[in-house]
């Protein structure tokens, strides 16, 4: 079993999840090939830096990010800083020769996924990207009912992805909600996620699109120091500018020619973690949400075949829950049986094993930078749509970059 010296650079809600996960994962997976340890977290927040040491159990902390990157005994790298940090952190990581796992969006701007991804095809270190709901078991178990063809041909998909963090109108403006600090707002932060989703069950790319943005809160309250996208000022606190998107809606053509809606917002109320997708195909279709991460809703023609009158026969038509359990990939890692729950910190442990194991055994990973240069092709096409306002062509992204499509 392989020691793993492990930094994380920037210490908020990921970075201690990630942490978390590096102490959980021997308890879960007793056949890995390497051993997690972590060995400096760095943060510019000191009290941070000390919960680091005395609670997760880093070896050191440090302030200065550059220390932790460039330590001989450390191998990887978790990049868990705001977006805007994000290219900077990667390129010195890759530089470094280390292998390095950054959270999405890498950047927040098409242009800084094309030059982490420069950074790192030049260095070949092995990267990986934090689309954790790639691996929810009943997400991989619907991606493989699909591959096997138990669908039929496939036709459309919808995918959203509706939050209400940002539907407060006296949540604080932080760097979340600025342009120049966090990059494009729910295009990156929760759009990514539908699509990367819709790339991973389908196996294709979007080929072109129209869409369009709204920002219907264009002003909150200024925080007085470091401030959480969850914190929330008062009515006579002064105000400053949003400056990037509130919500998106596109239409998508798929290169297999699967059609598509696609919807993100940050401001919507009602749906409090809406990140969901329906699939249907020639031979039945299929749902998940979220919401309820443990629930995968599948429905056949084959079961539909015995007709819809009022008889038994009619009884077989509709859409079946199926629930989570250890038959589905990970699951039984955490929980055995069937119907017992998992949790989201629990699917990024899952993507962290599959990352360090990877980097043990010199085995490929995915999502890695070439999975989120594909969405930031995407995005980057969304951008060009909104501005003039029909359909466009999704062109790879470092065409896009050497044809100045990206701005």
């Amino acid at each position: 079993m392989k020691p793993v010296g492990i930094a994380v650079i920037g210490f908020g809600w990921m970075g201690q999840a990630h942490a978390r996960s590096a102490r959980r994962l021997p308890t879960h997976f007793p056949d890995r090939a390497y051993h997690p340890e972590l060995v400096v977290v760095a943060d510019v927040d000191p009290g941070r830096r000390e919960q680091g040491c005395r609670d997760w159990g880093f070896q050191r902390a440090t302030a200065d990010w550059r220390q932790a990157i460039e330590a001989p005994d450390v191998d990887a790298v978790w990049v868990t800083a705001p977006n805007m940090m994000h290219v900077e952190l990667v390129e010195a990581a890759a530089a470094a020769g280390k292998a390095v796992f950054c959270e999405k969006p890498v950047g927040g701007r098409p242009e800084d996924v094309a030059r982490a991804r420069a950074a790192t095809d030049a260095s070949r270190v092995l990267t990986g990207v934090g689309y954790n709901y790639r691996w929810a078991p009943l997400v991989r178990h619907a991606q493989a009912m699909i591959a096997e063809g138990l669908l039929g041909e496939i036709t459309h998909y919808r995918g959203r992805f509706f939050s209400m963090y940002g539907s407060d109108p006296m949540g604080l403006l932080s760097w979340r909600f600025q342009l120049e600090e966090g990059g494009y707002g729910t295009s990156s932060d929760l759009l990514s996620h539908s699509v990367d989703l819709a790339h991973f069950l389908l196996g294709g790319t979007v080929r072109r699109l129209v869409g369009s943005r709204a920002t219907t809160i264009t002003r909150r309250p200024l925080p007085s120091g470091a401030a959480s996208h969850y914190g929330r000022g008062r009515p006579e606190d002064p105000t400053g500018d949003v400056t990037n998107e509130d919500s998106v809606s596109m239409l998508a053509e798929f290169d297999s020619g699967v059609s598509a809606v696609f919807e993100s917002s940050r401001s919507i109320v009602g749906p409090e973690s809406q990140n969901a997708f329906e699939v249907y195909g020639t031979k039945g279709a299929l749902a998940w949400n979220l919401e309820k991460l443990n629930e995968l809703q599948v429905y056949s023609v084959a079961g539909a075949a015995g007709g819809t009158g009022t008889g038994l026969a009619g009884l077989n038509s509709g859409w079946t829950t199926v629930y989570g359990g250890d038959r589905f990939p990970y699951h039984g890692a955490f929980v055995p049986g069937s119907a017992n729950a998992i949790g989201f910190e629990d699917l990024v442990a899952i993507e962290d094993h599959e990352f360090l194991q990877a980097l043990t055994t010199g085995s490929g990973f995915a999502p890695g930078l070439a999975e989120a240069a594909d969405f930031a092709a995407v995005q980057a096409a969304l951008i060009r749509s909104w501005d003039s306002g029909g359909w466009t062509d999704v062109v790879p992204l470092a065409l896009a970059v050497e044809s100045e499509q990206i701005r």
